[in-house]
């Protein structure tokens, strides 16, 4: 899909997608998905079979075993979760290789594992959840390769992602959940996913859906999951704020993050 042309008119480079994860994506619209053909795509490209596999090893999946194939981590995890480990991998390859990136990089995959799986345990996209979460912050990464220089100040003066927003409005004309959303749609990730990215830090910041935000339930996980993760002794409120405009179970959303978190702690105590 295109990049809005008010965003080209800025002179900010948004990423193309690898064309691996081209292919991969094409893979994961199948009807019926061929893990045979997906393992062989991955392990086409060595650097990033090899990035999957640290990852699928990391104690945040706590296999009890020890992964040497893609086809093996596609047996012991699913399509789904070794597809988002890939796009994760493809993701940071896109982007300079920083240590102002790296909290960007583990809230990611932490924030998309626990969406994907609320997504599954609630009925809704898991992969479209999964995703959101994944490139929620790859704004960030944009604006870190367009302005090297200057944005990692930026990153640390902000106390809130809200605040960051404006700073970077001043500074570039555009923030960073536009310009990851930018992203997610010329990578061609679902319509709720690229809204999810969109309007994250509004949501977040006000706990309320604006009326343009019209594909809400992956928002919804989003601003649960960033509850999870930063702000867990706000979690009820969170969601009871935010389950009714999206049309959720508020009971149900606060067992499955329960559910979630308690899988994560598990996985960690094995991974050990």
């Amino acid at each position: 899909m295109p990049v809005d042309p008010q965003l080209r008119s800025l002179d900010i480079e948004i990423p193309t997608q690898p064309e691996v994860l081209v292919k991969l994506s094409l893979l994961m619209a199948a009807e019926d998905v061929d893990l045979q053909a997906m393992s062989a795509l991955v392990e086409s490209d060595m650097a990033l079979a090899a990035a999957v596999l640290k990852a699928v090893n990391s104690s945040m999946y706590g296999l009890r075993g020890r992964v040497q194939t893609v086809h093996q981590a596609l047996t012991y995890l699913g399509m789904r979760e070794v597809a988002a480990i890939t796009f994760e991998m493809g993701l940071r390859a896109a982007f300079p290789s920083a240590a102002e990136l790296e909290q960007v990089w583990s809230r990611a995959a932490r924030r998309g594992l626990i969406m994907g799986r609320m997504g599954q345990l609630l009925g809704v996209d898991p992969w479209a959840a999964h995703s959101a979460g994944l490139f929620e912050e790859c704004g960030k990464a944009v604006l870190y390769r367009h302005a090297p220089a200057h944005y990692p100040s930026m990153l640390r003066a902000a106390a809130s992602d809200s605040e960051l927003a404006q700073l970077e409005r001043t500074a570039f004309g555009v923030s960073h959940d536009a310009l990851g959303a930018a992203l997610c749609e010329s990578w061609g990730l679902a319509p709720a996913s690229v809204a999810s990215v969109r309007y994250h830090v509004e949501v977040q910041a006000t706990l309320t859906m604006p009326e343009a935000l019209q594909r809400r339930t992956v928002s919804a996980i989003s601003t649960v999951a960033w509850a999870m993760l930063l702000q867990p002794e706000q979690l009820e409120e969170v969601t009871q704020a935010l389950a009714p405009q999206a049309q959720l179970d508020e009971t149900l959303v606060l067992r499955a993050a329960r559910r979630v978190t308690e899988q994560l702690e598990q996985a960690e105590q094995h991974g050990r």
